[in-house]
């Protein structure tokens, strides 16, 4: 299966996240803040990066922007978790490079939609 990151400073998010994927033969990997996610997707290059908007050291628009602006990374799936509402957050997290953007909290199913969509597209 897949290698995913979940990068959310909310422990309680990742291991809810986590407990959604895992039983799906995923592979997750966690990160607890922007930076510590910039150096797992690096080493790691996960399938798939679920990753919060508001996050400390790195916000969830600066790390999708480096991903998806970075040779080798750009093809990794992107899916914003966040409580941010506002069209325009979702707007701009769009622009910043997210392949889909979801608002806490999201029905399990939901993502489980969404991950599925990024594993089948063609890299």
């Amino acid at each position: 299966m897949a290698t995913i990151l979940i990068a959310d400073d909310s422990q309680t998010s990742r291991k809810a996240i986590s407990s959604v994927l895992t039983p799906l033969g995923h592979t997750v990997i966690e990160a607890d803040n922007g930076a510590e996610a910039w150096n797992k997707v690096n080493a790691r290059k996960p399938d798939v990066v679920i990753l919060d908007i508001l996050m400390p050291k790195m916000g969830g628009f600066e790390l999708s922007r480096q991903i998806k602006n970075t040779a080798g990374l750009s093809h990794i799936g992107i899916i914003m978790l966040t409580s941010l509402k506002q069209q325009s957050n979702k707007f701009w997290g769009l622009k910043q490079g997210a392949d889909f953007y979801l608002t806490k909290p999201t029905h399990p199913k939901e993502l489980i939609e969404c991950v599925t969509k990024l594993l089948e597209t063609p890299k």
